[in-house]
């Protein structure tokens, strides 16, 4: 979820769930390219949470993020 978008008041927002680490390149892809961004999980929108959409990597899978910084693999992406 975007800090700039109210999100900074948010307690859970610098929480690993909430933050992908990504190069200047690939965040203004996200921000030109707002449609694939939100179904691929790299943006949320409200009234969602990070903890409860799946993020897709570059090799396809889908992981779901938790506060603690751990990723987990979803039942889809095992198959």
């Amino acid at each position: 979820m975007n800090r700039g978008m109210g999100g900074a008041r948010e307690a859970w927002i610098n929480q690993a769930h909430n933050l992908l680490l990504v190069c200047t390149v690939c965040n203004g892809w996200f921000e030109d390219n707002p449609r694939e961004s939100y179904e691929r999980g790299w943006k949320v929108r409200r009234p969602q949470l990070p903890t409860d959409v799946l993020v897709m990597y570059a090799d396809g899978r889908e992981y779901r993020l938790t506060p603690d910084g751990i990723r987990s693999t979803t039942a889809a992406a095992a198959r």
